[in-house]
């Protein structure tokens, strides 16, 4: 048995859960390929305009799973992970939405997980993602969910030491744990504050994280923290938990923006989207009051690249001035005497300025 994952929105949330659960059953799962302008503009024709990009995108990667000759495709809708905290309507609804946008034969698999009612955890979650293909003995996916928690796990661990998000899955996936360090020296670190559906797709993010590493920035994003960070971040910027994905930005940034290592946050929004509107918000004020410089992304469609990387480059361009600035300004505190200390400051001087 085959089974379609289109390569968006959940995707990038949990991908690596979904590979060792269908597996485990003995279902191959197909990916979609990589985001296309072709592919944003044939998923564009079939919803209205006022649908933000991801979810144009997301319509896109089914129509190409179709095309290839994958006629079971699995689209789940998350309306609640835990009672009272909500998805966005349009995430909610996307198995509605495919079904009736997309007038072809195939097989909509649409379990639904809804943690704020009652009878609709996860176990009947995952009942119902493999029930229409003949799947129903509750002890054999018990069994299966409990691989696709250990590919989970694995993937966790990976991220939160600092591996990049798309090598964290494909060796999760391949049942694997790697820990990599990083020994490139960074004199700026900024935070990059998005969903993953939006930050890890190189066609709707314009490769921005390796953007920054060329600009000698280093990139820390939600990944890269636990939920336990998340959550104290949330309480920073004095709000609670509504929607399901807050914890990756309200959560993230409220962190990033208390962490003194951090130099920068950036944000990367779609255009439309409701709930983030107000994430954003809320992080904007909380950046002037906690003096930590903010650049606000938005994007659509229509975005072009040179001007995203010249907002970039200006952005980090200000934060390296301004860190030269600081250190500045703590050598002429200091009356040189030779000691290591200052000795590796002034080396850091030197770099910053040769940057700027």
């Amino acid at each position: 048995m085959k089974i379609g994952i289109p390569k968006a929105l959940g995707y990038y949330l949990y991908y690596p859960f979904w590979h060792g659960f269908f597996n485990d059953l003995g279902i191959e799962v197909v990916l979609s390929g990589r985001t296309t302008k072709k592919l944003v503009s044939e998923g564009s024709a079939l919803v209205v305009s006022e649908t933000c990009l991801p979810v144009k995108v997301y319509v896109g990667h089914v129509l190409e799973l179709l095309k290839n000759g994958i006629d079971v495709i699995y689209s789940p809708s998350i309306q609640s992970i835990a009672p009272k905290v909500y998805n966005c309507s349009k995430l909610r609804g996307l198995p509605d939405l495919i079904r009736n946008i997309i007038r072809e034969d195939f097989l909509l698999i649409e379990p639904t997980l809804d943690k704020s009612v009652p009878k609709q955890g996860l176990s009947q979650f995952l009942y119902e993602s493999v029930a229409p293909l003949g799947i129903t003995n509750k002890k054999r996916i018990d069994k299966a969910s409990k691989a696709g928690w250990e590919c989970m796990n694995n993937y966790w661990l990976m991220t939160r030491s600092g591996v990049q998000s798309d090598v964290a899955i494909k060796i999760a996936t391949e049942g694997k744990v790697m820990f990599t360090s990083d020994k490139k020296d960074f004199s700026i670190n900024a935070a990059v504050i998005s969903h993953g559906y939006n930050l890890y797709d190189e066609h709707i993010s314009m490769n921005v994280l390796k953007k920054l590493e060329g600009l000698g920035v280093k990139p820390y994003t939600a990944e890269n923290l636990n939920l336990e960070q998340m959550t104290k971040g949330i309480k920073t910027l004095n709000t609670n938990l509504y929607w399901a994905n807050e914890s990756e930005i309200t959560g993230a940034a409220g962190h990033y923006m208390t962490d003194d290592n951090i130099d920068g946050v950036i944000t990367i929004t779609a255009f439309g989207c409701g709930p983030d509107s107000l994430m954003i918000e809320r992080i904007t004020r909380f950046a002037k009051r906690l003096n930590k410089p903010l650049l606000n992304l938005t994007i659509d469609e229509h975005t072009g690249e040179a001007g995203f990387v010249t907002r970039l480059e200006a952005f980090t361009d200000m934060l390296f001035r301004k860190k030269r600035t600081i250190l500045v300004d703590s050598l002429n505190r200091q009356i040189y005497n030779g000691n290591e200390q200052n000795i590796k400051l002034l080396q850091e001087v030197e770099r910053l300025k040769a940057r700027v």
